[in-house]
This record gives structure tokens, sequence and C-alpha cells, in this order.
């Protein structure tokens, strides 16, 4: 049983208490070093208490991981070992480091599943490198992520600060926000765009898993950039209509850029703001592909109502983006967006059902959660008019 307070659901005060007495004295237990110490040595315990001391210690250590990757990243190694078995010599000629120092980075990289040495002194790509090195969306988000480092050097200093101010990341998303002028907003949108094309393929790709689009239906990508998730939609839907929304200068490119590859009788372009310019008429879905997170609550909603007014009956928004408390993925929402849309300045991940909310206060009908095969990239919740 719950009580209701504002519009939050206040758990039972018994039910509270028994959940809160449970937790604070299992803590006590795993704290304790000798139960520690009890079960590293007990075979049925053994293996359970060597994983989560290892869960433990890459929480420790997880920020040399990410900089092992970069550095392989951002030094080309992945293509050097692509063509192996390569020796350290050679992989530190192309470097630039000496053979230790390339040693170094190799082992590394090894421990964590980048390289391999399946022969004595022949690098190659090992299993995690392999995905990551075929895989130019993720490596430009490694590439992105130095700005979030550098935000996050000091946690508590970045949290300490008013979210308004500038940092490291909120310089980068100026397409989104408002720190800088006319001029650096141009640069910053063909950045924002470039990434995002990049990286799209992520969300389109557990969109298309999820959600089947009818014969004859008419998409409009809302903040669809340069028209990268359309593009896998049109691809995967030959009759489907694409439409972009977006700010003047990104929408007539995105849909010059999906004109050639479709023809113009699929496309349509829209500029505009919106939150507040009239959603185009003639259209059954609507989509927000990683665009509400990006907001904070008030301005999110406005975009929901906007969208809603604009809609006819049994039209349907679909909102494709990393979700908090997604069940696989917990640490991706509230630790890695938690974190990244703080040090952004605006937004923050919501879980599928605060997003349900959100939908049926501005004005939707019903709302559905859709299984996605890898949350870690996407949830899906579809709202229908």
């Amino acid at each position: 049983m719950t009580r209701q307070s504002g519009s939050r659901a206040v758990p039972d005060s018994k039910r509270a208490s028994w959940r809160v007495r449970w937790v604070a004295q299992r803590n006590a237990v795993f704290a304790d070093p000798r139960f520690q110490h009890w079960c590293a040595r007990l075979p049925l315990l053994r293996r359970i208490a060597r994983a989560r001391a290892g869960q433990a210690f890459d929480l420790v250590a997880g920020f040399t991981y990410s900089q092992i990757l970069r550095a392989y990243v951002e030094s080309g190694l992945f293509a050097v070992l692509g063509e192996g078995p390569v020796a350290a010599r050679d992989v530190a000629s192309a470097l630039d480091l000496s053979q230790d120092a390339a040693l170094t980075l190799l082992r590394a990289g090894r421990a964590i599943g980048l390289s391999e040495e399946p022969v004595e002194d022949g690098w190659m790509l090992g299993e995690t490198g392999a995905v990551l090195a075929a895989d130019a969306g993720a490596q430009a988000m490694i590439r992105h992520h130095r700005l979030l480092y550098a935000d996050l050097a000091d946690p508590l200093e970045l949290l300490r600060k008013d979210r308004r101010e500038a940092s490291e990341l909120s310089r980068f998303w100026s397409y989104a926000g408002a720190l800088h002028g006319a001029a650096e907003r141009g640069r910053a949108t063909r950045e924002y765009s470039q990434l995002m094309a990049a990286s799209q393929h992520f969300v389109a790709d557990e969109v298309l898993g999820a959600y089947r689009f009818p014969a004859g239906a008419r998409l409009l990508d809302m903040g669809g950039g340069h028209g990268a998730f359309l593009a896998r939609m049109g691809e995967a839907h030959p009759a489907l209509h694409l439409g972009l929304f977006d700010l003047p200068e990104v929408a007539r490119e995105g849909a010059e850029k999906l004109a050639e590859r479709f023809g113009d009788a699929r496309v349509s372009a829209h500029p505009g703001d919106f939150f507040a310019d009239p959603i185009p008429p003639g259209y059954d879905h609507v989509s927000l592909v990683r665009i509400l997170h990006d907001h904070d609550d008030e301005p999110a909603m406005r975009l929901l109502e906007n969208i809603r007014a604009g809609l006819a009956p049994g039209a349907h928004l679909l909102i494709a983006e990393p979700m908090a408390r997604a069940k696989g993925a917990e640490g991706m929402g509230e630790a890695f967006f938690g974190m990244y849309l703080w040090a952004m300045g605006s937004g923050r991940p919501r879980s599928a059902d605060e997003i349900a909310q959100m939908v049926r206060l501005a004005g939707f009908a019903r709302v559905r959660s859709v299984l996605t095969a890898q949350p870690v990239n996407a949830g899906l919740v579809v709202a229908t008019v």
C-alpha cells in the first residue's frame, strides 16, 4: 500500500521501515572482514565473493580503463592491430612510443579485451577491440568523452556549480544551449551533427528491432539533425515518408541529404523551433530520438504538449533514448547519463515510468513501454493520441 503526497507515491511506513532495517543489516554483514574472509573460502560462495570483489575493483579502476580505451582510439592503435599480428616494436614506431611504453599499453589493453597476443610478440585485436574497431559511432563517442572526463576531474566541484555555468560539455553543446554567439553556434552545430550521425545507429537499430511502421506511414523526426535516424528508418521501410524538423540551417541540409538518397517525394523539411512552432500536419508518427532527456522537466513538458497539440487522433509518438533504471543497464542510466547531463547543464535521465507519466500529463491517451534488445543503447516508449 502507498499513500499519495503531491505527485509522489510515498511507501507505507511499515514496509519502508522494514526495507531500511534489511538494507542496514545487509550492509553491516557485507562490510564485516570476517564475513568476507569466510565467503572467500567456502566453495559454494567463493565464486560470488570473487565476482563482487572484481566489481568493486572495476569501480576503483574504471577511469583507468576508459583512458586506456581512449589511447587505443586516439592513437590509431585499433587500425594497427587490425593488420596484425604485429610486433611491439612496430606498434611503438607507429605510435611514436618507446617499445616499453608500447608494451605497457598493449598489455593494459589485453587485460580489458582490447588486444591479445596469440603468438609471442604477435599482437592483434582482442574480442572487445574487434567490436569497437569496426564501430565508428562508438569511437566518435569515446573521443567526445574527453570533455566529460575534464568536467569530472573534480566531481563535487561540478555538482556544486550552478548548472548554468560553462563547462567543457556545455561549451560543446552550444547547439542545444546557448552559451556562445551565433558564429560559434554554427561550428558547434556541425560538430553536434557529425557526432550524432556517427552514433545514431545505436538507437535506430533498437527502434527497428522493436517497432514496425505500418504501410503508408509518415514519420516526423523532431530535432533530427542531418537525418541519420530517418535514413535508417527509410532504408528499412521503403514506403515510409520522412519528415525532418530542426533548426533552419540543419533541417535544410539534412533534408537535402535525405532527398539525394530517397528522392524528393519521400522527404520533407520543416525548419523551426520545436518548443514554440506548430507541428506540421499530416504525420501519423513523430519521433523524439535522444531529445527528451536533454531537457529539464519544464521544457520537456512544453515539447510534449506542443507535439500532442499537432497530432490527430490515432497518431503515435515514439520516444527512444537511454532510460534510467532500465533492467540490465542501470549504470548507463543514472550513473553515466546522470553525470553527463548534469555536466551538460540541461536535462536528466528518466525511467520509462516517468516518461509515461509525462506523456499522459501532456494529453496522450495511451502509452506503453516497448522492450528493446539492448536497453544500454536505448529504451522505447510509444504514446498514442
